[in-house]
């Protein structure tokens, strides 16, 4: 028996997956979530083969969810992508599923899981990184543009250190100066350069390019200090830890 966990932000979905994935007398479902904030929380501590991941969902897109996950799990992303982006799953040996999913398709993924679980296989989390950018290959951001009032100031996205969020706005920081932006941190993370900016906590993003220390936090995370003239420190969460050290080689 595989032991699957369901992430959808669509409980419908959650609830329709799971009964095909019982139904088949191969899958034990030991978990489902809508919220992919919970599903990184609930899967640090579940054992589950397989994770079966929804890719559009508000806050974290699968691909995010995959990024930040601890440990290397098999993922079947469920998805309503053209062919093109189907195949980059295939050329990835990564699977999917196409919505609405069909018991035939799922059938053959099963299968293909029996033989994928315990097998010698590349990281599914480094995968899930390349396919993102395959998907979006002109999603990077190189100018920001800050209104304020009528006058507009347009900002190259390298010199910004960081991006923060708080009273409801999101501010990209130039030396020291805070510009009010039109994206979300979650936008944000979906269309900066990933290799460069990195998400440190849920209400700020770091330019790994101005990092000058990292100190521990007594909750198991780090503090961050920027080279931007005025010695900012950030929070650095505890299960984000992993990915900023590995964006600055350590």
């Amino acid at each position: 028996m595989l032991r699957a966990f369901v992430v959808d932000d669509e409980r419908l979905a959650t609830e329709r997956l799971t009964r095909l994935l019982e139904s088949t007398g191969q899958v034990q479902v030991v978990g489902t979530v809508t919220d992919p904030e919970e599903a990184l929380e609930r899967l640090r501590t579940t054992d589950v083969d397989v994770l079966f991941l929804d890719i559009q969902m508000p806050g974290l897109t699968g691909f995010d969810v995959v990024a930040r996950l601890e440990r290397d799990i098999p993922v079947v992303f469920t998805t309503a992508y053209d062919r093109y982006a189907l195949d980059a799953f295939d050329a990835n040996s990564v699977d999917y599923l196409l919505k609405p999913v069909e018991p035939e398709r799922l059938a053959r993924c099963i299968d293909k899981l029996q033989r994928f679980v315990g097998a010698a296989r590349p990281d599914v989390r480094e995968l899930a990184r390349e396919l993102a950018a395959q998907l979006s290959p002109s999603r990077k951001l190189e100018r920001l543009a800050s209104r304020m009032g009528e006058r507009t100031t347009i900002l190259d996205v390298p010199r910004i250190t960081h991006f923060i969020a708080k009273d409801k706005l999101t501010f990209a920081c130039v030396n020291g100066a805070e510009h009010v932006v039109d994206y979300s941190l979650s936008e944000l993370e979906s269309r900066l350069d990933s290799r460069r900016f990195i998400r440190v906590h849920r209400s700020a993003i770091v330019n790994a390019t101005f990092v000058q220390e990292l100190h521990p936090s007594v909750d198991g995370g780090l503090t961050v200090r920027l080279k931007d003239g005025q010695g900012t420190e950030l929070p650095v969460a505890r299960d984000r830890v992993g990915r900023l050290k590995a964006s600055l080689g350590i």
